[in-house]
């Protein structure tokens, strides 16, 4: 079976170089006029009493680490003059240096005028070297380091420039005294100077700059590859990715990044690919690849604490890779300039070649040592830069990859343009590129379980701008899609009786039955409340018959104590329904099928520990009041009313004296001391100075006794004492709870309290 991927890297990698990440040579020198405060006219070639005396106003050359600049003559060997102590002057010397730079910009492959700025004079004596190192990009538009050796007598020092797996070696000793030599290289390639190993070294450093950066590098004609990368992707069938990533050669910045800046081969692949992309009606952009891994290590001994806290890395080996996240962002277009694409996940087979990403180097990587409950671990980032190209029909779904986040605010603009720009043509672009998109964020939608993957109020923004479109196909999609699978939550009500309006009549009742059903084993309550609205007269403009087969749902769903739903105790066992969810039902059902409604009265009476009468069914009839009362109403009303008569018709008498009923658990000393207080008339108070256990024991014996007893430690003397005062708090309470039979039994009978 053809591969895409596999395809578009054959082709790339047919492509020229057109130059290569170095290059160096020999050239005739004009000699220049070389003068340097505190030493004067410098003679070539060099001698060695200058040397010393140069040397003498020079200063050792540091280096970079991180953000730090040090001076470590294990690492770097060398002096350095700066460029306000150095003069450089002479014609001869222009001409030279611009044949110099001229062949140097040929060699790097790059187009368009280039400058060299001297940067500063190094010179290196016996035993002088420079470890491996990148160069920084000093000033804006810099892409390379130019170093030219004037005539010096000695020998060694080898500059050794590495990349890619590959690497070249330039003697810089001009052999003749009317040569120099000279090596330009990328400023991301690693390079070191060997050791010098007699004599003496005379180096002009400068940095390459493109006089004009916004000019365009173009590669040399590649009309074959050209040709094949324009059918290729001219063909680009159903099972390839959406999208195709190319990781550059080089290493770029994120502040740099741009066509323009692109050097040697990617520049030239680049060239080619946006020629092709463009004929094969395909985007082309350039984004920067952030890989985030972590997992375990190992320990391998060896002491030394590194960066943030962490082990010297030397003490670590990585084991194994755990968590792998690679992400696409700060894209750019190809005239240069940004582009709104947000954060894009890259996908499996969508990376080519396959193995582009395996040889990278990590740009921070930190350890952590093992502690008591976790091994060690590692995290590591990879940053670089790529090509990315897609066809302009795979557009929004390449899009769609970013989530919700970069999907929903898109799909609210179409929405917002179509009303505003197309006044509701649906032949408009708008509407079509709403349509496509909401069809790849339902093709995607992660549902998970209720309370995990995209969240309801993304849902309900979702059918608003599809409402907003009035696009009934996606509503009635989204609604049978998400909203019915147990997505509706309590208070999205309007907004999915908003959708149910737009679709055909003909469709509501069958659409909310699904609804209905898929939410109300998971949320009764919430599911009630909807059908609850649904059903009131001229809501959904459909007769209340129509809603049946929703009530059936609603009924069916009902808890009782042998479901197994969502709405359970921590315990495992149902939980007591809500008040609100006994009247919002029941005025659903009532208005939909009274004989229904019956039904779920039956099932109320018949589990009183999940249907209370104080709890749900007295407080959800004083909600409901008369208005539309039903016969099965009248019956819960009747068992009310009894409930509420038996309750009142018991005896309530004050306490006359301190003896207090309790049912003691424990028959110990103690407790038994607390039972003859809790008996004896008179004694309204009780201490007991005892241990902490002790009084403990006695203050979970009162909890559990159910006795009109409040108990309080004074923390004064060793050991504490435990207060123990007997109140009327039983009596109150069934003052209270006369107040409110009353009050209910007046509102459900009509009468004055």
């Amino acid at each position: 079976m053809p591969n895409l991927a596999a395809d578009l890297a054959r082709l790339l990698d047919g492509i020229e170089r057109p130059g290569d990440f170095s290059v160096g040579g020999l050239c005739d020198l004009l000699a220049p006029h070389l003068e340097i405060d505190g030493v004067g006219t410098v003679a070539l070639p060099l001698l060695p009493i200058q040397a010393e005396q140069i040397v003498a106003v020079a200063e050792r050359a540091p280096f970079g680490r991180g953000e730090q600049t040090l001076v470590d003559t294990s690492v770097r060997r060398t002096w350095q003059i700066g460029t306000g102590l150095v003069s450089i002057a002479g014609a001869g010397w222009a001409r030279t240096l611009a044949g110099i730079v001229e062949s140097a910009a040929e060699g790097l492959g790059v187009d368009g005028p280039v400058r060299a700025e001297f940067y500063k004079l190094l010179v290196y004596d016996v035993g002088g070297f420079f470890a491996g190192h990148r160069d920084t990009e000093k000033v804006p538009g810099m892409f390379a380091t130019l170093v030219i050796v004037l005539p010096s007598p000695g020998s060694g020092g080898e500059l050794v420039v590495r990349h890619a797996g590959q690497e070249v070696s330039y003697v810089m000793r001009p052999p003749e005294p009317s040569q120099a030599a000279f090596a330009a290289f990328y400023a991301d390639c690693l390079h070191e100077v060997l050791p010098v190993t007699s004599g003496w070294r005379l180096t002009l450093v400068y940095n390459l700059v493109r006089a004009a950066p916004g000019g365009t590098l173009r590669a040399p004609d590649h009309g074959p590859e050209r040709l094949g990368l324009t059918k290729r992707l001219g063909r680009w069938d159903g099972d390839a990715p959406a999208k195709l990533v190319v990781p550059l050669a080089h290493a770029y910045t994120p502040a740099g990044l741009s066509f323009d800046a692109l050097k040697g081969i990617d520049a030239a692949r680049a060239a080619v690919l946006a020629e092709a992309a463009a004929t094969a009606d395909c985007d082309l952009y350039l984004g920067l690849l952030t890989i985030k891994e972590s997992g375990s290590a190992e320990e391998m001994g060896g002491w030394g604490y590194g960066r943030r806290g962490s082990y010297d890395e030397d003490a670590f080996e990585v084991v194994e890779v755990l968590d792998r996240e690679v992400v696409l962002s700060d894209w750019q277009r190809l005239d240069g300039t940004p582009a709104s694409l947000g954060p894009l996940p890259v996908e499996d087979g969508e990376v080519t070649p396959a193995d582009a990403l395996d040889n990278l180097a990590p740009d921070d990587q930190s350890f952590r040592e093992a502690t008591g409950n976790e091994g060690a671990s590692f995290e590591r980032t990879y940053r670089h830069v790529a090509l990315v190209v897609w066809p302009k029909a795979n557009r929004l779904a390449v899009i769609n990859q970013g989530g919700l986040a970069a999907t929903l605010p898109l799909l609210a603009d179409y929405a917002e343009r179509w009303v505003a720009e197309a006044g509701g043509d649906r032949a408009s672009p708008a509407w079509g590129e709403a349509h496509a998109l909401s069809g790849h964020m339902l093709a995607s939608w992660s549902l998970g379980r209720r309370g995990y993957g995209p969240a309801s109020d993304k849902a309900v923004t979702l059918l608003g701008s599809l409402c907003h479109l009035r696009d009934v196909e996606r509503v009635e999609q989204a609604l049978g899609q998400i909203v019915a699978s147990g997505f509706y939550f309590a208070g999205q009500a309007p907004e999915i009786l908003a959708s149910l309006r737009l679709l055909p009549r003909e469709r509501i009742a069958s659409v909310l039955e699904a609804v209905v059903a898929g939410n109300a084993g998971i949320a009764f309550a919430d599911a009630a409340d909807l059908l609850k609205a649904a059903a009131k007269p001229g809501v959904l403009d459909i007769e209340p018959g129509a809603l049946r087969p929703a009530a059936h749902a609603l009924l069916a769903a009902m808890p009782d104590p042998s479901m197994a739903t969502a709405e359970h105790s921590w315990s495992g066992g149902p939980r007591k329904v809500g008040s609100g969810a006994v009247a919002d039902g029941l005025a659903a059902i009532e208005r939909i099928d009274v004989g229904l409604a019956r039904k779920a009265v039956d099932i109320m009476l018949t589990h009183p520990i999940l249907y209370g009468l104080d709890d749900a069914v007295i407080p959800a009839l004083l909600e409901l009041g008369d208005e539309g009362a039903t016969d099965a109403r009248e019956r819960l009303r009747s068992v009310s009313l009894a409930h509420l008569e038996r309750r009142i018709a018991e005896p309530l008498v004050e306490p006359v004296d301190w003896r207090r009923d309790a049912t003691l658990i424990c028959d110990c000393r103690l407790c038994a001391d607390l039972g003859r207080f809790l008996a004896d008339p008179k004694r309204e108070a009780w201490t007991l100075k005892a241990s902490e256990h002790d009084r403990s024991h006695v203050e979970n014996t009162v909890r559990n006794s159910g006795s009109d007893l409040a108990c309080k430690t004074l923390k004064q003397g060793r050991p504490y004492t435990l207060v123990c005062v007997k109140t009327d708090a039983s009596y109150r309470l069934r003052v209270g709870q006369r107040e409110r039979d009353l009050a209910a039994r007046a509102r459900l009978s009509g009468t004055s309290a």
